[in-house]
């Protein structure tokens, strides 16, 4: 499949605000299903409405919005700032910018503990159990530029090298929250950027993408499997909306 014409069709669908397309199937299923790894309560038909309803409403009242709904609309314009910095090298800023545009006006972003808009202040960890210990807040931001170079530095980025970023990422865990988020957004952006057909991880894959990230370093194929799998999915999707 041609990727380059994916591309140009998410920027035009996006540009032109077409809906029933790629661009407004790919928003809805991607904000559902990411948001949804992470705990969230809204259903895919919530998450539909919310984008076909309310997110291009400017003048909109969104202050009895929980945070749920909030990060919907968030992770809406995510995904229309990936697309607009698709071929963008990854940096630390367009990073930070992302956690930023997530969790915009929620209580997160409130909360000086969670440090929205930087990196975080407090100790993480991935999972309850057999959890996986990130990096100290003191070693983010030289952690993050260590993994910047060393992707940055590649000569030819495969689907391998954006599914090992995606570990380094998670295990360096730099934000208070929203590391899944981004760090699966990062994913959809560098495949469209390398040529690579983009892939969404599915809630109901859910458990095979955690165990992928855990046992990586054992055998990276189980989550390089997992995103394959959703790369076919995607392709499906994709054909299946007559492109």
């Amino acid at each position: 499949m041609n990727v380059d014409e994916l591309k140009k069709i998410l920027v035009k669908e996006k540009t032109n605000k077409i809906k029933g397309g790629i661009y407004h199937t790919s928003q809805v299923t991607f904000a559902y299903n990411s948001n949804k790894i992470e705990g969230s309560t809204l259903t895919k038909e919530q998450t539909k409405k919310i984008f076909e309803e309310d997110v291009n409403n400017l003048n909109k009242d969104y202050s009895s919005f929980s945070d749920d709904s909030l990060e919907t609309i968030n992770h809406f314009k995510l995904f229309d700032y990936i697309i607009d910095n698709i071929d963008k090298p990854l940096s630390k800023k367009m990073i930070i910018n992302m956690n930023k545009i997530l969790k915009k006006n929620t209580s997160y972003e409130k909360d000086p503990k969670y440090n929205v808009g930087s990196f975080k202040t407090s100790p993480n960890i991935i999972g309850t159990i057999n959890v996986i210990n990130t990096s100290k807040p003191e070693d983010v931001e030289k952690d993050i530029d260590n993994l910047l170079d060393w992707y940055n530095n590649k000569d030819k980025i495969s689907l391998e090298d954006i599914v090992k970023f995606h570990v380094k990422f998670e295990k360096i865990h730099p934000f208070g929250d929203g590391n899944g988020r981004v760090g699966r957004i990062i994913m959809f952006k560098e495949c469209l950027k390398n040529n690579i057909f983009p892939f969404i991880i599915l809630d109901q894959n859910k458990s095979f993408y955690i165990r992928g990230l855990k046992e990586y370093d054992k055998d990276p194929m189980y989550l390089i499997d997992t995103c394959l799998d959703a790369q076919d999915n995607y392709k499906i999707l994709y054909k299946m909306l007559n492109y």
